[in-house]
C-alpha cells in the first residue's frame, strides 16, 4: 500500500509541482491549505486547513497520513517557536519521511531560518530528507517581476558573485522522487540547474529573451533593504533575501552540482528556456 503525503504549502509554486508529480505517480496527497483558499479538490487530492501555529489544524491534516513535505512559510523566521512544536508532532504520530525544502548552504548558514528547521529534524531524530536547490528561476517572475516589468532593472545586492538558478518545475520533480524511494531517508542533496551566472549576465539574458534592454542594479544594503520595505515587502523576508545575496556577494554562491541530472534522467531546464517560457509574465502582457 502506498503511502498517503501531506504536503504544506500545497497552493505554492513548489507544492503545486510536486502535487502535480505525486498524483501522476498514483499516489494519495493531502494539501495544506489557508481558511481563506478554496482549491480545487480531484482524485487522489484532499485539502485541509492547516497552520504550524494551530495545533487543532494538524491531527486532521495528518490522519492516515505516512510522509510529510515540509515547507517554511515566507513569514515565519522563529523557526524554535513557530515550527519546531509541529515537528515534535511528526516525531509523535512516528511519520516514515519528512522532505524538508532547504536551500542551498543552508547547512552552514545560521542567517537562514532552515538552519534552524534541519538542526531540528537531526536533534529530534525524525526521519529526513533535505533538498537544498539553488535560487529559483521563479524569483525572477515572483520576488523581482515588479523591478523587471516595470522598472527595467534587477534590484539584487549581490556585487559580481555567481549563482546558480533551477527551475522549480524541476525542484518539485525532484522532490517526488524523494518520496518514492526510501533510500533517500537521513540524506541531503544540493540541487542546481546547469550552470552559474552573474547577474549582470541574467539581465544580459533577460534583455536577449524579452526583447527590451533590463540592467543590473547592484544596491548597497541599505538601499535594497529600503526598496524593498517601501514596496511593503516583511521586513524578516527581506533580510533572509539579504543573507541569501550576501552570500553569493561574497563568492560562496557559485555551485553546481549533478545532482537534478541524476535524479531527473535528463538535464535540468535552462534560464534561456525559463525565460522564454514566462515571457509574458516578465513583459507584463499575461492577464
Amino acid at each position: 500500500m502506498s503511502a498517503k503525503i501531506f504536503v504544506t504549502g500545497s497552493t505554492g509554486n513548489v507544492g503545486r509541482e510536486l502535487v502535480r508529480h505525486l498524483l501522476a505517480a498514483g499516489r494519495e496527497v493531502i494539501g495544506a491549505r489557508l481558511p481563506h483558499e478554496n482549491p480545487e479538490e480531484r482524485d487522489g487530492l484532499r485539502y485541509r486547513v492547516f497552520d504550524f501555529t494551530d495545533e487543532s489544524t494538524w491531527s486532521p491534516c495528518l490522519d492516515g497520513v505516512d510522509k510529510v513535505f515540509l515547507m517554511r512559510p515566507p513569514h515565519i523566521s522563529n523557526i524554535k517557536r513557530d515550527i519546531h512544536p509541529f515537528m515534535h508532532f511528526l516525531k509523535k504520530r512516528q511519520i516514515s519521511q519528512v522532505v524538508f525544502l532547504s536551500v542551498q548552504g543552508a547547512e552552514g548558514n545560521k542567517m537562514v531560518p532552515h538552519y534552524d528547521v534541519e538542526r531540528g529534524c537531526i536533534e529530534m531524530e525524525l526521519p529526513y530528507t533535505f533538498v537544498r536547490p539553488s535560487f529559483f528561476m521563479q524569483n525572477l517572475t515572483t520576488s523581482h517581476l515588479p523591478e523587471i516589468r516595470d522598472e527595467h532593472r534587477l534590484m539584487v545586492p549581490a556585487g559580481k558573485g555567481k549563482t546558480n538558478f533551477i527551475d522549480v518545475r524541476d525542484i518539485g520533480e525532484v522532490m517526488a522522487k524523494m518520496f518514492l524511494d526510501d533510500s533517500h531517508i537521513r540524506k541531503a542533496y544540493t540541487i542546481t540547474g546547469q550552470t552559474s551566472y552573474g547577474c549582470e549576465e541574467i539581465a544580459q539574458r533577460l534583455s536577449v529573451g524579452l526583447n527590451r534592454p533590463i540592467r543590473y542594479a547592484n544596491p548597497g544594503i541599505l538601499r535594497f533593504l529600503a526598496y524593498h520595505l517601501a514596496r511593503g515587502r516583511k521586513l524578516a523576508m527581506t533580510l533572509v533575501m539579504l543573507a541569501l545575496y550576501t552570500v553569493v556577494r561574497l563568492g560562496k554562491g557559485d555551485i553546481s552540482t549533478s545532482t537534478s541530472e541524476e535524479i531527473l534522467g535528463r538535464k535540468p531546464r535552462s534560464l534561456d528556456e525559463f525565460i522564454q517560457d514566462h515571457r509574458s509574465i516578465l513583459l507584463g502582457e499575461a492577464e
